[in-house]
C-alpha cells in the first residue's frame, strides 16, 4: 500500500492543523492505522492509532485529549486533527500502516510508511 500525507504546516502555539493520509494500492480497511512524529535530533515516537474499523483508538499521553485519530474507509483516508498545538509537538509527522485489525503502536510493527509531512508550530 502507498501512503500520502498532507495537511502540515506553520501555526501558531493552541492553533490547530488536520493531517490527511491518503492510501492506495490495496484494500485499506485491511490496515490498522497509525501517526508518528520525528523531531529534529529525537527518535521517531508513536502519537496515535486506529483499528480497521475505526472503532478502537489509542494515544500517546502528550497528545491525549487535544488530538484525534479517525478514518473513512470509504475514501481511504486516516486523519489526524490536532487541537491546542503546542511548539513541542514540531516535527515531521508520518503515518503508517499495520497489516492489523486492532491497534496498533510500535513502530517495529508497521509495515508501510508514508513520506511524512512537517509541523511547525510557532511560540
Amino acid at each position: 500500500v502507498q501512503l500520502q500525507a498532507s495537511g502540515g504546516g506553520l501555526v501558531q502555539a493552541g492553533g490547530s492543523l488536520r493531517l490527511s493520509c491518503a492510501a492506495s494500492g490495496r484494500t485499506f480497511s485491511n490496515y490498522a492505522m497509525g501517526w508518528f512524529r520525528q523531531a529534529p535530533g529525537k527518535e521517531r515516537e508513536f502519537v496515535a492509532a486506529i483499528n480497521w474499523s475505526g472503532s478502537s483508538t489509542y494515544y500517546a499521553d502528550s497528545v491525549k485529549g487535544r488530538f484525534t485519530i479517525s478514518r473513512d474507509n470509504t475514501k481511504n483516508t486516516v486523519y489526524l486533527q490536532m487541537n491546542s498545538l503546542k511548539p513541542e509537538a514540531t516535527a515531521v509527522y508520518y503515518c503508517a500502516a499495520a497489516v492489523a485489525q486492532g491497534v496498533v503502536t510500535g513502530p517495529l510493527t508497521y509495515h508501510y510508511w508514508g513520506q511524512g509531512t512537517q509541523v511547525t508550530v510557532s511560540s
